[in-house]
This record gives structure tokens, sequence and C-alpha cells, in this order.
């Protein structure tokens, strides 16, 4: 019996808990005339990925998006295994037993590297391990970054390096409208940070940050932000590239850091620096250990052999004085147990999310197509993993699962993790979190470590 009926509904279990499962979940689950189940398996008690993780924590806009994956979470068919980890606690070969397909959404977790001497100094840190303190992830809520720094640079030309920038100058009066970790509220608060460097080694044109980001720098309450007239200057390739764009949102980008450039100073407490075209050489050593200062380079645009513009040295260098560096050049996929793993692209090997020669297994987000793109852009592409799994059902072309009862898998789950976190446990920690934050004026208390978390969603 083809699975999809409901005598036997077709089986996919989903590994992570983003927006690109929840984008594949849903769109499984509201196919007519198709009966299915959906087990996601996620790692940590908590759901959502990178919009609880990742997204900056005064972008409560942005995490609203949780309402629609809420939806996809009551649907009939739908189970949350929290706090089970796949490699872990569960196996490839076991997942294969008991689903039609398995569908990998695991994200680009870890980051990528400068590769410049000096970066592994004390001080030089990846944005990812300072997005994952403040935002309260459990894996990073014990790490500690210097603080009592004057300047800092933040490598990269993305809405990454951009947040980081943002949430340095943040001032504690405006902490209370975030969902920040308290842990990272108490130590900004008594931050010594007065400026802050966003270093891009190409334009203004090429850059990756959206127009609404760009926007906000202009907002600071505490930080004036500083844009010098020839780093937003165009010159022929840059010319070439807006215009060939025709996107209107690429123009008011370079409207609005134009506009910054001739924008008086406000002596605000902080400022923030924009540089474009120059790239980190070397973290320099201030003789301790520690970070002492960060050599950059001044670059020019050029063509490469495939006609795409570059940045190019031109051989002039200066110094920041910095004491403190956050890289932010982007985010790396790690390979999986039992899956092929594209070391170059960081990803899973794989044509229109199915990949590449494992029957059954899929993938979608990130681990698909790499990081790029914001939360919208993972719905279109786990619809098109989705399409490709029922291509696949339709032409009989799914390993059927030799054990499909759902009640077998959970069973199993439960055997391996005695601390399993349902749908609804979560929402038990959801309520505890919103109730304490309202108590003290915020949007929400963050607990920030997996035993407190299962203490709250055990009533304990």
């Amino acid at each position: 019996m083809r699975p999809g009926t409901p005598e036997r509904p077709l089986r996919v279990a989903i590994i992570g808990s983003g927006p690109a499962a929840f984008y594949a979940a849903d769109q499984i689950l509201r196919q007519k005339e198709l009966t299915a189940q959906v087990d996601m398996i996620e790692r940590l008690p908590t759901p959502y990925g990178l919009v609880r993780g990742g997204v900056a924590p005064d972008h409560l806009k942005i995490k609203s998006v949780i309402a629609m994956y809420e939806k996809t979470a009551a649907l009939p068919g739908f189970r949350f295994f929290g706090n089970v980890e796949y490699g872990k606690h569960l196996t490839l070969d076991e997942l294969r037993a008991h689903f039609d397909a398995i569908l990998f959404a695991t994200g680009a977790p870890t980051d990528r590297r400068m590769g410049i001497p000096g970066e592994d100094l004390a001080g030089s840190h990846s944005a990812t391990e300072f997005v994952a303190w403040y935002n309260g992830h459990p894996d990073f809520r014990t790490h500690s970054f210097d603080l009592t720094q004057e300047r800092v640079a933040v490598v990269g030309a993305g809405n990454v390096a951009i947040d980081v920038a943002r949430i340095l100058c943040l001032g504690p009066d405006e902490f209370d409208e975030t969902d920040m970790a308290h842990h990272a509220c108490e130590a900004l608060a008594t931050s010594r940070i007065r400026e802050v460097w966003i270093l891009g080694r190409r334009g203004v044109v090429q850059s990756s940050f959206t127009t609404n980001e760009v926007r906000e720098l202009g907002e600071m309450k505490h930080a004036d932000i500083v844009v010098r007239p020839d780093d937003v200057a165009l010159d022929d390739i840059s010319h070439e590239e807006l215009k060939a764009s025709g996107r209107p949102a690429m123009q008011q980008k370079v409207d609005l850091m134009t506009g910054f450039a001739s924008k008086p100073l406000e002596n605000k407490p902080r400022k923030l620096h924009v540089r474009f075209l120059v790239s980190p050489v070397e973290v320099i050593d201030d003789g301790t250990g520690k970070v002492g200062g960060l050599k950059i380079v001044r670059n020019r645009l050029a063509r490469n052999a495939d006609g795409a513009s570059v940045a190019e040295s031109t051989g002039e260098t200066e110094i920041l004085p910095v004491g403190l560096v956050f890289r932010s050049v982007g985010y790396r996929g790690t390979a999986l147990p039992g899956l092929p793993f594209d070391e170059r692209k960081g990803t899973l090997p794989n044509e229109k999310g199915r990949v590449k020669e494992t029957p059954g297994i899929y993938a979608s987000g990130w681990i698909k197509r790499g990081p790029t793109g914001v939360i919208g852009n993972n719905k279109a592409d786990s619809v098109e993993t989705v399409n490709t799994l029922l291509a696949d059902l339709a032409a009989d072309a799914l390993p059927s699962a030799a054990q499909p009862d759902a009640s077998a898998f959970e069973a199993l789950v439960r055997e391996r993790q005695s601390k399993v976190v349902t749908y609804a446990g979560w929402q038990r920690l959801d309520a505890h979190e919103l109730e304490k934050g309202k108590a003290v004026g915020r949007p929400r208390w963050k607990v920030t470590s997996v035993p407190e978390m299962l203490q709250a969603i055990d009533g304990e």
C-alpha cells in the first residue's frame, strides 16, 4: 500500500525546528487528499531555531512569524520531540525504519573564519557566539566577552554584522523593549564600549544587509553613525551593478548611506563607523595574547574571470585601535552522521532538496542551499523540497518504513531520552517566560539552561 492514506499515513521525520522545518511541515500537512504524519525532532527543548536564537532581541516584529508556526503545530498529524538529538539519541537507520521520508533542516550552526594571523587571540570571536549569547542559547549562555574595551570591530557587511553592532550600541534604558537574555542585559549595562566599526570588503552596492537594517542605524538612540563620503562614492563597477540590478531597494540602501555621510554628528555617547572597501589582514597581539588592534587594507573593486565584482587590495593599510573583534563573514553547515556532505559549500549535496544517492532523504533551508536569504526565503525553499518529496511518493520512489506505527517511534524516543519535550511542554515553557517577563515589564524573560527549562516545563 502506497503511504498517504488514512489507513497508512505518509510518515515524515523533520530534523530541526527552524523556519525551513516548519514551512516544510506545513506544506506536507496541508496537502489535499494526502494523510500524513510529521514528527519534528529538535536537539533543544525549544523550537523555532534562529527565530528564537538568532533574530536580534530588539526585532520583536520579525519574531511574530512564530504565530504562523504555531498554526502548523496545531495541525492534525504534527508532533514535536524536543530535547532529542539526531546522531545521539537516534541513528539514521532507526529513522529509516520508522519513516518513509526524512527531511533535514538543521541550518548552518557554525561560522566561517577570516583566515588571518591572530584570529584566535583572546578577544577575537565569531558573531555566531555573541548572537547566541545575547539571545540566551543554552550552549552559549556561559560565554564571556570583554566589554571593558572601548573600541570594537565587526567584520562583515550583512544583517548579522549590523545586528551585533547595533546591540553593542544599545543603552540600558532600551533593554526592557527586548527579549534579550538577562545575563546579556547585565553585562551590556556596564559596557565601556564607545566606538564600533562595521567593515565591508566591497562597496555599499555589494553589501548584503537589507534596507531596513540600514535605516535602523540612523535611528539609534545612543550612537551617531559615521560614514566616510569616499567610502560610499560609487565607482564604475558599482554604478553598473546598481543599474543592472533594477532594484529600488538597492538604490535606497545607497541613498541612506550617502545621507549618513553628510549628516552632522549629534554628540551621542557612542559612535558607529561604517567602512566599505576594507579587509582585515591581521588581528594584532597586544603582547599578552589578547587583541590589541586590527590591521586592515584598503580595497578597490575589480572584475574576476567570470565578470563578478571582487575586492582587490591596494596595499594601503591602517590599524584600528580595537580591543575586541567579531567576525561575521558567513555561517556554515556541518556534516551529519550517515549523510554525504559538500565540504566546500557546507551543505548536503542535493537536487531540488533530494539528497544525492540517498533515497528518501531530503534537505531544506541553509543546510540545503547555504546560508543565504532571510526567514521568508525558506518558505519557497521548503515548498520546492516538499514538491520533490511528493513527486517521489507518486513515483513509488520512497523506501517504505518497516515500522510506520507512530506509537512505536514515540516508544523508541522515550526509551532513549526520558526528558522528551512535547509541543505542549514547550507551550508551558513559553507561558512561563512570558509571565515572568510581564512581571518585570519586559516582553519575555528567557530561560537559558536546559535543566531550568525542564523544571519550568514540569512545573517545579
